[in-house]
């Protein structure tokens, strides 16, 4: 990295800063400056040396890196390793335990980063109930690589309407992440695949930016650590296994072997070809553990709803029940299980391959009091009949 000089963007004076990390590198921050405060440091005869810039941009390149594009300063970072042939027995070790018998895409994956920053790549997930996974190496390994290009972000900061910290990053990370809100799953996924985004700080408007960002999420809630339905495309979600034998300083390893690594993907030809907007199509990264993470978030609204219709049926001693996606989510919203009519709709007629009824007709509604108890009135609609026979035979249900 260069020494601390000063810049001028627009109007304003700015001091290039190099501060010092614990690892012992250094991070370079853009820090706004007093002009009278340059004068008194450096002379008045030195301001007129002061490079001049008409504004800020964010560029992102690896390889053919520039500090300055048409008169305007480029706030994405350079790489401080230079890529340089050597071995890397550690780095392809780690990123096998990591990737699994997906390491060709995961070197695809990391390669596509390294030279094709702007490409549009899945939402990777990492989780694990275990300890001693690697989780968090992988996240610190990265950081090292990609610098002040990745950050990390909680659950509270990503759902923060201020957003100027992480907006021109590369890698975005979030650890321990529960997005049990709709609209947080619906925000990353959106932000996943657009390439403009809206930039908000504290105190200023916002404006339109480019967004090339991607994002890494770890969890150890397999589970439901975020809700998405079956017809996903946009996550690829690994479950990383325990570390079998702990090496002491292997992160230190690992940074040693930077540069043959960056070296390694620049010579590297690409396994897959590029046939989605995300590269990987749904199929390449469809895992056991994304099919456990819808499951489970079908599973969740699917079993509560079954349970209120079999308890329904034992209550009134009924062969079949009368349902509108309407009673449905009415039904759950007592029971305080999270969901939508259209996913509801999406259950009824795609999963259970109901037909509800042409036309508006009468039938006994299911309903549930306030007090607790379960209760039938009449109404007219364009119901689903759901019956114990199909129960049985789809959920094991008599």
């Amino acid at each position: 990295m260069k020494d601390a000089t000063y810049i001028r963007v627009g109007t304003i004076y700015y001091k290039l800063v190099r501060v010092p990390t614990i690892a012992g590198h250094f991070n370079e921050i853009i820090v706004p400056w007093t002009l009278q405060a340059i004068r008194q440091d450096h002379g008045r005869s030195f301001i007129g040396r002061i490079k001049k810039y008409d504004g800020f941009t964010c560029l992102p390149s690896h390889i053919h890196y520039k500090q300055e594009c048409h008169g305007f300063y480029n706030t994405y970072a350079p790489l401080q390793y230079t890529p340089e042939e050597g071995a890397y027995p550690y780095t392809l070790q780690f990123l096998e335990h990591i990737f699994g018998s997906q390491l060709e895409l995961g070197l695809d994956y990391l390669q596509l980063l390294y030279l094709r920053p702007v490409q549009v790549l899945p939402i990777l997930c990492l989780v694990s109930k275990e300890r001693s996974t690697g989780k968090t190496t992988f996240l610190k390994w990265l950081k090292a690589m990609f610098e002040n290009n990745m950050t990390y972000l909680t659950n509270d900061s990503f759902s923060s309407q201020f957003n100027a910290d992480w907006a021109n990053k590369l890698l975005i990370c979030i650890e321990e992440v529960l997005f049990n809100k709709e609209e947080l799953t619906e925000r990353i996924k959106y932000l996943s695949t657009t390439n403009f985004n809206k930039l908000e700080a504290k105190g200023k408007d916002k404006r339109e930016v480019e967004f090339f960002g991607k994002f890494i999420l770890c969890s150890n809630n397999e589970d439901n650590f975020i809700k998405i339905d079956t017809n996903e495309t946009r996550f690829w979600v690994l479950k990383i296994p325990s570390v079998t034998k702990e090496v002491t300083r292997f992160l230190e390893y690992l940074e040693r072997e930077i540069p043959a690594f960056l070296y390694y993907l620049q010579q590297r030809k690409l396994t897959t070809p590029n046939r989605t907007r995300m590269w990987f199509t749904p199929a390449q990264i469809k895992t056991k553990a994304l099919e456990n993470l819808m499951q489970n978030n079908k599973n969740r609204v699917e079993k509560e709803l079954v349970s209120i219709i079999l308890s329904a049926m034992e209550t009134f001693d009924m062969e079949e029940v009368h349902l509108c996606p309407m009673d449905a989510l009415h039904l759950l919203n007592q029971t305080r299980i999270k969901t939508d009519l259209t996913q509801l709709r999406h259950i009824l007629k795609k999963d259970w391959k109901l037909i509800n009824q042409e036309n508006s007709m009468a039938y006994r509604k299911l309903m549930i009091w306030r007090e607790g108890g379960m209760g039938l009135t009449d109404t007219k609609g364009r119901y689903y009949t759901i019956n114990k026979e199909f129960l049985s035979d789809h959920f094991g249900q008599e």
